[in-house]
């Protein structure tokens, strides 16, 4: 999908690439995937270019956007199975142990990444960029999954984007009575599954803990890791079923079936409204490769939940715009 937008992106009315990003984010959070999100956007885009002439002006070009960004994603989702996170899948954290990794789920199985640049506004009212950043953090996408398409596409067009209800209702072809009647499901859903977003301001003390990591794995003092996680602290590592549910099994891990992480390379990003750790792990030439990115979840000044999605296929690092190696430039975006 790529090379054809590439084929026709000099000829893309510039009004059209504007909201690329805000694009980006609302097909992430309908897909769960920043590599189908991309697809979409691409899509929504080719379509757009091919019908322009006959766009009138009966809407708002970002609203007549929003209605083909829409149809790509149902259209995606028809008959698909739901993303999630490891956690999703089992009730109870595996043994650290080396057996683990032969629970291995394919790529479309999982919730995907997706960098902050990619999908946040880089500008604009500091409440809505709140808004936006805790609806794309990881436990509010999984749980977005669980919701049918159309309630989706409500929930997000209704509660994120704040579109009014008749709004909603011309995109979706639908009634205002129907647009409400599934928001209210579809609010109810997430709240069950404990899945309304809440913000969680990043502030000193946090910048603090996340130098402390970045020293941590880079030395690879796994006492000093250790320390800054809570006790009772989660790590996911997609494509892998397992997870671990105490510091003490990530400490085991990390000494045991993790250790060929020692003499990785980190960088500090921001991921799913998150602080997130770029690694790239030693390879047996003196270089290092693209590894893992790691997404963190802090409490109390300390790290709750990790997820670790790791880069077995070489795609996910070229795909997030990240550098593929340690002392190169990430790419714009």
């Amino acid at each position: 999908m790529t090379s054809v937008l590439s084929g026709v992106a000099d000829e893309l009315d510039p009004r059209l690439l504007e909201h690329r990003r805000e694009l980006t984010g609302y097909c992430y959070r309908m897909l769960g995937s920043s590599f189908d999100a991309d697809d979409a956007v691409q899509e929504t885009l080719v379509r757009a270019w091919k019908s322009f002439g006959s766009f009138e002006g009966r809407s708002s070009l970002r609203s007549w956007l929003y209605r083909i960004a829409t149809n790509v994603c149902l259209d995606q989702l028809s008959g698909r199975q739901r993303r999630a996170l490891p956690m999703d899948l089992s009730g109870s954290p595996w043994s650290p142990v080396e057996a683990s990794l032969a629970a291995k789920r394919p790529a479309d199985a999982w919730v995907e990444p997706v960098l902050d640049r990619q999908v946040l506004p880089e500008d604009g009212d500091p409440a809505e960029r709140a808004v936006a950043r805790e609806s794309v953090r990881l436990a509010f996408v999984a749980a977005l999954q669980h919701l049918p398409p159309r309630q989706r596409a409500v929930l997000l067009l209704r509660d994120v984007l704040r579109w009014h209800a008749d709004e909603v209702a011309t995109l979706l072809e639908s009634t205002v009575a129907s647009v409400n009647s599934a928001l209210q499901r579809a609010r109810a859903t997430l709240a069950a599954m404990g899945g309304t977003p809440e913000e969680r301001p990043l502030d000193a003390d946090h910048r603090d803990l996340l130098a402390r990591y970045l020293d941590a794995f880079e030395r690879y003092d796994i006492d000093a890791f250790v320390a800054l996680l809570h006790e009772d602290a989660t790590q996911h590592m997609p494509p892998f079923e397992m997870w671990l549910g105490s510091a003490a099994d990530i400490g085991t891990w990390m000494l045991g079936p993790g250790s060929g992480c020692r003499d990785s390379r980190v960088m500090l990003t921001e991921a799913n409204g998150c602080p997130a750790v770029a690694q790239w792990r030693p390879t047996a030439d003196g270089g290092h490769a693209p590894w893992a990115l790691h997404v963190l979840e802090i409490e109390d000044g300390r790290i709750r939940h990790q997820t670790s999605f790791l880069d077995l296929d070489n795609d996910l690092f070229a795909q997030l715009g990240l550098p593929a190696t340690p002392d190169a430039q990430p790419a714009a975006g």
